[in-house]
């Protein structure tokens, strides 16, 4: 029997990208964002916007004043999406402008191969869509209304300052979910033993906690989520988000086995998981 060329399935696509839970942020978490990243010499040292969706669910464009946009949602995966993401980000690359790039599976080489890994995954968070637009382009009234009606329907979303890949955002209500490194044993782990001691909430300065609710799995990272009290905004998080970090660290690096209480707070933590691939 013949071997498939289709390529193995990589639970961590982004691995070895800088800033890798913002990538994994831009694909499953934030709803509008662009990032910094810039091709190796070998593929013409290009500067590439990298976004977290595109109209029509394209998965690159090449807008008619030379940007390149690569987008990380609504690129279906074939087993390794940093293949697929790199394949549309080199057509694009060669497209002319204007053009738009549809994802399609890949056996050709990974964004890791394509993207200069020395440049910093610089990250902002946006509350429309005018990242879409050239902005030299004429404006029409139908461009305006479809812009005003994709911001209407985004969830509003801050990436916080004082920690790393976290994100507030508010739906039903407002919501912290922090994009961990670490192996997911450990992440369990540290939350396991915090749990178990009352420490896992986020202690806001008003006398209201964040409520740690559980975690899901995106792109091979775990994301620890807390439910915060109705109405926080963002900036009451950044403090008690910092203190958490010392106390998730300091967790982190315990190597003792997990107690009685932990084990049992492990359980509950590991029964409330989902996994986004």
């Amino acid at each position: 029997m013949a071997k498939s060329s289709a390529p193995d399935f990589v639970l961590r696509p982004f691995e070895g990208l800088p800033g890798e839970p913002d990538w994994v942020a831009f694909r499953e978490i934030v709803p509008a964002a662009t990032a910094t990243a810039r091709t190796t010499a070998e593929h013409g040292a290009r500067d590439v916007v990298v976004v977290t969706m595109l109209p029509g669910g394209y998965a690159a464009m090449h807008r008619p004043d030379g940007t390149v946009l690569l987008a990380l949602q609504g690129a279906l995966s074939s087993g390794d999406l940093s293949r697929d993401l790199a394949a549309a980000l080199l057509e694009a690359l060669d497209a002319e402008p204007g053009t738009a790039v549809v994802a399609k599976p890949s056996d050709g080489p990974r964004l890791q191969d394509v993207l200069d890994l020395s440049v910093p995954f610089e990250v902002t968070v946006h509350d429309d869509y005018e990242f879409w637009v050239d902005a030299t382009a004429e404006r029409t009234a139908e461009v305006d209304a479809s812009l005003a009606e994709a911001a209407e329907a985004t969830i509003p979303t801050v990436r916080l300052t004082s920690v790393e890949h976290a994100y507030w955002c508010r739906m039903s209500r407002e919501f912290l979910r922090w994009a961990r490194t670490e192996d997911e044993d450990v992440v369990v782990d540290a939350l396991a033993r915090l749990h178990a001691r009352r420490e896992s909430a986020l202690l806001l300065d008003d006398g209201g906690e964040g409520r740690f609710l559980g975690m899901f799995r995106a792109a091979g990272l775990v994301v620890p989520v807390w439910e915060l009290p109705a109405g926080t905004e963002a900036a009451a998080v950044e403090a008690p988000a910092a203190q958490l970090a010392a106390r998730f660290d300091a967790a982190v690096a315990v190597t003792d086995s997990l107690d009685a209480n932990e084990r049992r707070a492990r359980a509950g933590i590991v029964s409330r998981q989902v996994t986004l691939r």
